[in-house]
């Protein structure tokens, strides 16, 4: 059989601990740009396209639970444990602002006019930085009902959507009022919320559930139960057509926007020149805290317990049309569980194992 190309993830090393945020710049003149915060207490800046090390910001004293980018890539943010919230120039790596707070910084976000940085964390305060006056102390909301996990700007940075990780539900504050306006309610606590890419959709995941909102006019849209419990999913931004979503059980699940079906994309392994097309990814050895696609919709990145940012291609990666082909050499999609694609690698790296063992042998002898 004629030798096919198997799609891998690019791995991004360098973080000693989880990886816990992840974000992507638009698209902007020199390309698009990821970054990454993890326990370890240095966001780290990539090429968003090929996963390679641009720089680290260096300056926290505690784990860095959020990160972003402005929508121009020139200026990051991190929000920590060590009580403060930064700015950096995203070029040279340099910190241009310190924030201080009187307790956990769990999240930041940049408005999308740039001006504006917004805060929240252990305190239940959102916090609103003028860039322009950083000096000046910062216009605070009322107070959030529990401590803030998310924020994020919605209608033009009219409003701010936040959750909690002590209690279900996404609020969404109005910006001028500085009074939540609308709660959409979940049963668990939201532990990722994306606001899609054309302002359509909310996507948020809690427990073992994703669903999608209207971000005009807030209804529930869908909403699907998930193999297991996860902590974050990104809608794709391009064609909106499918999402993923990844959490404890290591893997990250792709899934068809419109079905809530699992489907298969990606070749993961050959076991005994057998194709297998699987419909999530296995890579990661420790459970799924981030994942987000890139601006285009080519690539998603998704961040570990195990400290590495796996970066993956989304086109078709298997055969032509993203076929498998069978024994008999027709063409057809291989029916393999996940677990099942996982057992027969485990299986395959053990009888290698063994007979490299078996020529040691024979050659001592």
């Amino acid at each position: 059989m004629d030798k096919k190309k198997v799609a891998v993830p690019l791995v991004c090393h360098g973080h000693s601990r989880p990886v816990v945020d992840l974000f992507y710049s638009p698209i902007t003149p020199d390309g698009f740009f990821l970054i990454s915060a993890s326990k370890d207490s240095s966001p780290m800046l990539r090429n968003g396209e090929t996963g390679d090390w641009i720089g680290t910001f260096e300056g926290h004293k505690g784990a860095v639970w959020s990160c972003c980018l402005d929508t121009n890539a020139l200026r990051a943010a991190s929000a920590s444990a060590d009580f403060s919230a930064k700015v950096w120039d995203a070029l040279s790596g340099d910190e241009l602002h310190s924030f201080e707070h009187k307790h956990i910084v769990r999240a930041c976000a940049f408005s999308e006019d740039t001006h504006l940085l917004l805060t929240g964390g252990m305190e239940k305060i959102l916090r609103i930085f003028d860039l322009n006056r950083p000096e000046a102390p910062p216009r605070e909301v009322d107070r959030s009902p529990g401590s803030v996990r998310t924020v994020s700007w919605l209608h033009s940075d009219q409003t701010i959507l936040s959750s909690c990780t002590d209690m279900g539900g996404v609020r969404l504050w109005d910006v001028r009022s500085g009074k939540i306006v609308q709660t959409l309610e979940t049963k668990s606590s939201v532990t990722s919320a994306e606001v899609s890419q054309d302002g359509r959709y909310i996507t948020t995941a809690d427990g073992s559930t994703v669903k999608f909102w209207d971000a005009n006019y807030f209804g529930l849209v869908k909403s699907y139960n998930m193999p297991c419990t996860v902590e974050s999913a990104s809608l794709e931004p391009k064609y909106g057509n499918k999402f993923i979503a990844g959490g404890e059980d290591m893997w990250v699940h792709v899934f068809d926007f419109h079905t809530g079906d699992e489907i298969g994309l990606f070749v993961i392994a050959i076991v005994n020149n057998l194709y297998l097309d699987a419909a999530c990814n296995k890579g990661h050895h420790g459970p799924v805290h981030c994942l987000r696609f890139s601006p285009g919709g080519e690539s998603y990145a998704s961040g570990s317990e195990d400290g590495t940012i796996r970066i993956w291609q989304t086109g078709p990666l298997t055969l032509d049309d993203s076929e498998a082909i069978t024994a008999n050499g027709s063409t057809a999609k291989a029916k393999v569980t996940p677990e099942e694609v996982s057992r027969r690698v485990e299986d395959l790296q053990i009888a290698d194992e063994g007979k490299t063992k078996e020529k040691g042998e024979a050659g001592n002898n």
